[in-house]
């Protein structure tokens, strides 16, 4: 991410949210009325004119050929992520925290959250964007909505958790969506053995990109495009995993897997009507303390 500016991919995210958004209420898989007021003004005005289905279908084509599977696999993937979490909060968990909140705006726009304290973790150049959003939509900050910011590969979450005074005695959910892949592999070790301080029955529902788009990014579609762009907007992927080294992987911080689907899994689950392709390599993983 550039020094100074909000990250783009989470703008991307919030884009895809967006066009979810305008799409009718029997066909939508959610609905984020915050999402566009994220986006730059050209991005805002291709949103609004998606409300008639031939744009959105436009669009739609456009990111699918820009980056292939990012659009439909983003969108399966925000669903997928909302009902393992109203699952958690359901098996008795008491606070939630995102880390790499981006513009996640789970927190306002999920019923189910209005009541539970929400921690949102990012870096400040992010944070203070989304902050300024929400209080200009908003009015003010809703109270159940703690916003801290930090600098994941150079500053410790403990540090952060001692000046906030985290709740570690609360059965919690940790977000962890979008953010292991550009991390060191250090941080990664380090974010989860923070999330194993969080008592037993707590979860933790984060993402990761299979190892092999890394180190062979052709063997999947849009591969060598993606880690290219990525580059050049300096968001370039650092860390990745294989499905088998999962289970052992967690198990380390004394955590057991209890989900872990990939694109492919979450788009049949929730838009099996589409056919778009890509970003199978990307991955989402429950597990438990």
């Amino acid at each position: 991410m550039k020094t100074g500016k909000a990250s783009k991919t989470a703008q991307y995210m919030a884009l895809f949210r967006a066009l979810e958004t305008t799409r009718d209420p029997e066909d939508r898989l959610f609905t984020d009325p915050y999402a566009i007021h994220f986006l730059d003004s050209g991005l805002k005005l291709a949103t609004r004119a998606s409300a008639i289905p031939f744009v959105w279908r436009f669009i739609g084509r456009t990111i699918q050929k820009r980056i292939p599977g990012a659009f439909s696999s983003g969108l399966a993937r925000t669903r997928y992520i909302d009902d393992l979490l109203r699952k958690t909060i359901t098996d008795g968990s008491k606070q939630v925290v995102i880390l790499g909140a981006g513009f996640d705006t789970r927190a306002v726009r999920l019923d189910f959250l209005r009541s539970v304290p929400v921690i949102e973790i990012d870096h400040p150049d992010t944070a203070r964007l989304k902050i300024a959003t929400y209080k200009k939509r908003l009015g003010s900050l809703p109270e159940n909505i703690l916003c801290c910011q930090i600098d994941f590969n150079k500053q410790s979450l403990d540090g952060l958790a001692r000046q906030h005074h985290f709740d570690f005695t609360k059965p919690t959910t940790v977000i962890w969506e979008g953010v292991t892949n550009y991390l060191t592999e250090e941080a990664v070790n380090l974010t989860f053995s923070f999330i194993a301080r969080f008592p037993k029955g707590s979860h933790v529902i984060f993402t990761y990109v299979h190892q092999d788009v890394l180190d062979n990014p052709a063997l999947f579609e849009g591969g060598e495009k993606l880690m290219s762009d990525l580059n050049n907007i300096e968001e370039r992927w650092t860390f990745g995993l294989t499905p088998e080294q999962v289970p052992d992987y967690l198990q380390k911080f004394g955590l057991t897997l209890r989900e872990d689907l990939g694109a492919t899994d979450y788009r049949k689950k929730y838009i099996p009507g589409r056919s778009e392709k890509g970003y199978e390599f990307y991955r989402v993983a429950l597990a438990r303390k």
